[in-house]
C-alpha cells in the first residue's frame, strides 16, 4: 500500500483514481502538524509515501510565509526522514517556482534555484529538508497542474470563456501545462522504481509538452471548449500580483525520461480527456 498525503487536491485525486493508495485528508494528516504527518505513516505501515499536499495559495503565501513554510517545508522533511529510517521510498512533489524564471532555456535539476517569492522559499526548504533525510527519496519538480478537479487555470477559461467575449490573458510566461493525471502516473512509476534502486534518488523534472504561453494555452482551451472568446495578449507587467510569477517554467525533463523510462505528456491530449471528466469532450 502506498500513503499519499492529499485527498481533495488535483494530484491526490487522481492518485485514488489509480487504486492501491490511502489517501490522508487534512483533518486525518494535517501538513501543519510535522509530528501528526510522522505519526499518520507509522500507524499505516505503508510500501511507500507520496506527498501530494501543500500550500499552494502563491499570493497568499506573501502575508503567511512562516505558515507555507511548516507545510512546503517543515512536514515533507518530516515525512522524508520517518520514511528513511523505515527504508521505505519517498516522493515528494515540488514546483517550478524555486527558479527565478530567467532566461528561456528550459530549467535543469542541476541549475541554480532562485526563486521570487514566499511560495518559492517553502517549497524550495522542503526540497533541502527531504534531500538532507537520506534514504529512498525523489523529488518532482512539475509546473502549470490542470485537471476536472478542484481549482485550475482549464477550469477557470472555460467558465470565463463562457461569460465573456473576450479576456486579456499574459502572454510572456512561457511553461508546459501538466495534467494532474499524468503526474499521478509518474508518481508511481517513481515509487516503483526506488523500491528496488533506491539510488535513483534525486530531483527530477516532469511537464507536459509543448511549451507554450498562458495566452497561447487560453486559445488552445477556448477552441477545445468550443468557447467563442477572444484572447488578447498582455506582458506581465500589466497582469499586478501579491507574487512575482517565473517568466521562464520551461523544464528539462530528459532525466526523469531516461532513469524512469516515460516520455513527457502531450498536454493537449491531456486537456481532451479534462474535457470529456468535465463532460464537454
Amino acid at each position: 500500500m502506498i500513503l499519499v498525503f492529499g485527498k481533495t487536491g488535483q494530484l491526490a485525486t487522481e492518485l485514488a483514481r489509480q487504486g492501491g493508495v490511502v489517501c490522508l485528508g487534512r483533518d486525518v494528516a494535517d501538513l501543519a502538524d510535522p509530528e501528526g504527518c510522522v505519526a499518520a505513516i507509522r500507524e499505516h505501515a505503508p510500501a511507500a509515501v507520496i506527498n501530494a499536499a501543500a500550500y499552494t495559495a502563491v499570493d497568499r503565501a506573501e502575508e503567511d510565509e512562516a505558515l507555507a513554510t511548516v507545510i512546503n517545508g517543515d512536514s515533507p522533511g518530516a515525512m522524508a526522514r520517518e520514511c528513511a529510517a523505515l527504508g521505505i521510498p519517498f516522493v515528494h512533489v515540488s514546483t517550478d517556482y524555486v527558479f527565478d524564471g530567467s532566461g528561456e532555456t528550459p530549467w535543469r535539476p542541476e541549475d541554480a534555484t532562485g526563486p521570487l517569492g514566499a511560495y518559492g522559499r517553502s517549497k524550495l526548504a522542503g526540497e533541502r529538508a527531504v534531500a538532507a533525510a537520506g534514504g529512498a527519496w525523489a523529488i518532482l519538480r512539475t509546473s502549470w497542474v490542470v485537471s476536472a478537479h478542484g481549482s485550475n487555470f482549464v477550469k477557470t477559461m472555460l467558465r470565463l470563456g463562457a461569460e465573456r467575449d473576450s479576456l486579456r490573458v499574459v502572454g510572456d510566461q512561457v511553461g508546459g501545462p501538466t495534467p494532474a493525471r499524468d503526474i499521478a502516473a509518474a508518481c508511481l512509476r517513481m515509487v516503483e522504481v526506488l523500491t528496488s534502486a533506491p539510488d535513483k534518488r534525486g530531483i527530477y523534472h516532469f511537464a507536459g509538452v509543448p511549451d507554450v504561453s498562458w495566452a497561447e494555452f487560453a486559445r488552445a482551451i477556448m477552441k477545445a471548449g468550443k468557447r467563442d472568446c477572444r484572447i488578447e495578449e498582455i506582458g506581465t507587467a500589466e497582469y499586478p500580483t501579491p507574487a512575482a510569477r517565473p517568466e521562464n517554467s520551461r523544464l528539462d525533463c530528459s532525466g526523469f525520461e531516461t532513469v524512469f523510462d516515460m516520455k513527457r505528456p502531450d498536454w493537449r491530449v491531456g486537456l481532451a480527456a479534462i474535457l470529456k471528466d468535465l463532460g464537454e469532450g
